[in-house]
């Protein structure tokens, strides 16, 4: 099941569209505001958001930018807006599609389903620093002050996810649902276990970490 943030500030609209992604088997937030989409993706990592540009707190191409900085989810616009500068600067700002008001629903669907299908490629860097190690992540190797450190497939998938989005907050709920699936969504336990391991491994001092970041109760992060 997808999960979808729906962000308008339409009461109708949004109950509508809940309905139908309800229908077609999503799982949806809502928010009405900008400040409110922003704060939902700090608890939680959407596959996807549906949003208006029209917000009554803040532009909707600078909640664009603010959902990039810590988001790789596609983003649909869903806006009134129709002029060609318009799209543009929600594009430019990191928006995967447009579409203006009014619609037709199916249509919003089958882009919806699109952006989906578009799973993201991580971009790794050729190799990491992390404390005393060399993480070269084409050979899938980690070499030491005292030789090869071997990592388990977890791990590997864990450290790949981090290493992909330097400097970036990654929700824990979207390393969850990306290596254990969605209905691991709510076993934090599992990736404390395995940071911990990561972090006796890699870290030069594992109890005071620099490089493998925990946010509490939000998610990861890798400091170069």
């Amino acid at each position: 099941m997808s999960h979808i943030l729906v962000v308008d500030d339409e009461p109708a609209l949004l109950r509508a569209l809940k309905i139908n992604l309800h229908a077609r088997h999503y799982s949806v937030l809502t928010a009405a505001t900008g400040q409110q989409a922003l704060d939902a993706v700090s608890r939680t990592s959407p596959d996807a958001v549906v949003l208006d540009l029209g917000l009554p707190d803040f532009d909707g191409v600078d909640i664009i930018r603010g959902l990039r900085a810590s988001l790789s989810a596609p983003i649909i616009v869903l806006s009134g807006r129709s002029g060609v500068a318009d799209r543009i600067g929600a594009l430019d700002a990191g928006a995967d599609d447009y579409l203006t008001k009014p619609f037709v629903v199916d249509e919003l669907f089958a882009r919806l389903r699109a952006v989906l299908r578009r799973a993201p490629a991580l971009t790794l860097p050729p190799d990491a620093i992390i404390g005393d190690h060399v993480v070269d992540t084409a050979a899938n190797t980690v070499t030491g002050p005292d030789g090869t450190v071997r990592l388990t497939p977890t791990e590997w998938q864990i450290l790949r996810m981090l290493l992909a989005a330097p400097g970036r907050l990654v929700p824990g709920r979207e390393l969850l649902r990306e290596i254990w699936g969605p209905e691991a969504e709510e076993r934090g336990n599992y990736l404390r276990v395995y940071l911990a391991g990561l972090r006796r491994k890699l870290e030069r001092d594992p109890t005071h970490p620099q490089h493998l970041i925990t946010e509490p109760g939000i998610g990861y992060r890798f400091r170069p």
